[in-house]
Formats: structure tokens, sequence, C-alpha cells
């Protein structure tokens, strides 16, 4: 009996020992440190370089009053319509034609036999840019008969369908530019008429539209005496519009003619498409809005879509350009936030059996949400998201929420 209290008296002190024992573990046993996770998925990948640029109107030209004279009021606004040949632009009454001397007759015909070899000229522009758009539509033709059935289209297509679009917006801008020295020449004949005695009984010279477009600006619309030379306005065709972004010159090393780009905010609701036709050689220099010098270089970017899917856009309208520099098909993605550097490196933190795993990685193309993991990682794989510094190898964990 006297064994039994004895057990007794010892058992009770223990249990409590022990109890104590356990309660000191479980307090001081680190918790499991709160985490965001993100599966790791397959899929697409674009690098780009995002910059803001204004629509141009391809071609434009300036109209220029050919004589002195006294010009009535012009009364075309900006986005006026213009048809060519029947939209008079301008009405000017010449001096008085007894005024002329002969120097000023001289420079008539100097601007006769100017205007006169700019037509030849751009004659031989329209023809050699028509024969280059011929060649690159039978070039197209022969690669997509010599891939039909593959599985995928080669990437020679793809510049044979550029080469294409560049050489169609060559062409039509030499026929512009003809188009526009014919009215030059035409209208430097007139104002030659206009000077001497024989054509001084007609007293208004019309100064018709030399293509068919819109009114871009009106530089002067009241009426008065205008000496030649003087500007009155700029018309353009604005179903014809290219997009001008500046980017910074290290960006513009990586961008290339043909560079798909995707054109967002711009009023609509869908993304338009363009391609990259032009990366400036010379760069200029720009202050930020920080204050800082940088230097920048122009991109030209030719719309891709047809001009109906932009019927309301206009010259000078702003719009968000994002220029593809380089993708990849069905890559291994994993979100910039989940990767860091690590050593000579990089490295995350994977979510195994409710702990943290510190994986070394190895990366590929990378953009402002996703990175490509070409090594150490598998689709299907969790990882940690901005993960905080309690998060260390082995360290317990549990999920907080569903990233996505």
């Amino acid at each position: 009996m006297k064994i039994i209290q004895s057990i007794k008296r010892f058992t009770l002190p223990l249990v409590l020992v022990l109890c104590l024992i356990g309660a000191l573990i479980v307090t001081t046993r680190p918790r499991p440190v709160q985490v965001d996770l993100v599966e790791i998925e397959r899929g697409p990948i674009r690098v780009t370089i995002n910059e803001d640029g204004q629509t141009r109107v391809t071609d434009r030209y300036v109209v220029f009053s050919p004589l002195e004279g006294q010009m009535e009021r012009i009364t075309l606004k900006a986005g006026d319509a213009i048809t060519q040949g029947q939209t008079i632009l301008a009405r000017i009454d010449p001096s008085d034609p007894t005024l002329i001397d002969a120097r000023t007759r001289a420079a008539a015909e100097a601007r006769i036999n100017a205007a006169e070899a700019s037509v030849a000229r751009n004659e031989a522009q329209l023809v050699a840019a028509k024969s280059s758009l011929e060649y690159a539509q039978s070039e197209l033709s022969r690669i997509t008969r010599a891939t039909e059935g593959a599985a995928s289209a080669p990437q020679e297509i793809d510049d044979a369908n550029l080469a294409v679009i560049l050489r169609s917006q060559e062409a039509r801008s030499a026929e512009f530019s003809l188009q526009i020295a014919r009215f030059e020449l035409d209208q430097a004949r007139a104002a030659l008429v206009e000077s001497t005695p024989e054509g001084a009984q007609r007293t208004t010279f019309e100064i018709p539209a030399p293509i068919t477009g819109r009114i871009l600006r009106v530089f002067r619309d009241s009426a008065g005496v205008v000496a030649p030379g003087a500007q009155l306005l700029e018309i353009g065709d604005t179903n014809h519009l290219e997009i001008q972004v500046d980017v910074l010159s290290q960006d513009a090393v990586r961008i290339a003619p043909g560079d798909e780009v995707l054109i967002e905010r711009w009023g609509g609701g869908e993304t338009l498409n363009g391609r990259v036709r032009l990366v400036e050689p010379s760069g200029f220099t720009k202050i930020s809005a920080l204050g800082v010098e940088e230097q920048r270089v122009y991109v030209i970017i030719d719309f891709t879509d047809p001009a109906a899917t932009r019927d309301r856009l206009g010259d000078g309208f702003r719009v968000d350009a994002r220029i593809v520099i380089d993708e990849a098909g069905d890559a291994v993605l994993a979100p910039t936030g989940a990767v860091f550097p690590h050593g000579d490196g990089w490295a995350t933190f994977v979510a195994h059996d409710d702990r943290a795993e510190l994986r070394p990685i190895v990366l590929g193309l990378r953009n402002d949400r996703h990175v490509q993991v070409i090594e150490g990682l598998t689709a299907g794989d969790r990882v940690i998201v901005y993960p905080s510094d309690r998060v260390v190898d082995e360290a317990r964990i549990r999920p907080r929420r569903a990233a996505g």
C-alpha cells in the first residue's frame, strides 16, 4: 500500500512536468509561414518594348501659292474632304502682268524645268516600286506553293508577307509623289501663263486639289495679298496612316524592321496590328518627365489591318505601341514575383510537403508579368510569389490564398 502511495506521489509531478515540456515545445515551435502559391503553367510569352506614339499621315503635302496676287478667303476647314481635280483649294487674282520683269519670268521657267525633272524622277521611282511589288508578290506565291501541306508556316512566309506590305507602301507613296509632282508642274506652267500679258485676260487663278483626301491644316484662311511660295494648306489621305514612336536608344538596337507591333489604347475596343517599317538611323536628346536627358530614336510603324478597322483614327492621334522583339510559343512560365537572384543565377521557392524548397532555375525570356523557365521547373509545380524574409529553405509554410 505504501508503494502504491509512493508511485502516486511521484506520478502527479511527472505528468505536470511532461505537460509543461509539451506546452513549451508547442509554444516555441516555429509557426508555418503564410504564403501565396501559383501553379506553373505552359503557354506563350512575348517580350515587348512599350511606348506611346502618334499617328501621322504617311504622305502629306503642303499647298503653296504659285504666284503673287490677291487671294480670296479660304472657306475649307481642317477635316474637310477633298477630291482630286474637283475641289478648289484657293483662288488668287494675279498681280498686274506688266509688273513681271525678265528675272521673274526666268525664275518661273526654272520652276517649270524643276517640276518637269521631278515628274520624270517620280515616274522612274514608280516603275521601280511597282516592279519590286510584283517581285515580292511572286515570291510570296512561290513560297506559299512550296510550303503547302506543311504543319506550320515557315518563317519565309512571314518574311514574304512583310515584303509585300512594305513594297505596297512604297508603290503607293511613289504614286502619291508622282501625283504631287504633276500637280506642281501644272501649277508652275499656269503661274507662268498668268504672269504674261498674253494670259492677262484671265483674272482668277484656281488651285485644285492634287489628291483625294482631307484637309489637315489651314495655314491661312483670310483674304489678302500672298507672295509666291506662301503656305496655304496641308493635305493628305487619312486612310493611309503610320505611327511614329520614340524609344530609348538602347531599346532601338533591339528592334528590327518587320517586328510585330500590337497597337492598344487608341480609342477602339480591339487591339490593332502593325509592323515596324523603319528604325531611324539617328537619334535625338529628349528631357524626360523626371528631368533626365535621354537619347531616343524614332521608330516608324505601318498598320497591317484594313483601314476600315480604324476609320476614326486621324492624324496626330495618340496610341500605345507594344513592339514584339522576341517570343516563344510553348514555354514553362513563372510569375516574375516568384523568382529572385541567387548566387550567380536565379532561384525560386517551390512548395513541397508543406515546406519551402529552394530550387535554382535557369531563365530565358522575360517580360513584366512572366519569365520563361528553361531548367528547374515543370508545369504543375507550385511556387511562392513575393516570399518574405521568413521563407527559407525547408521552412514550414501554409497557403494563404490561391493567387493567379
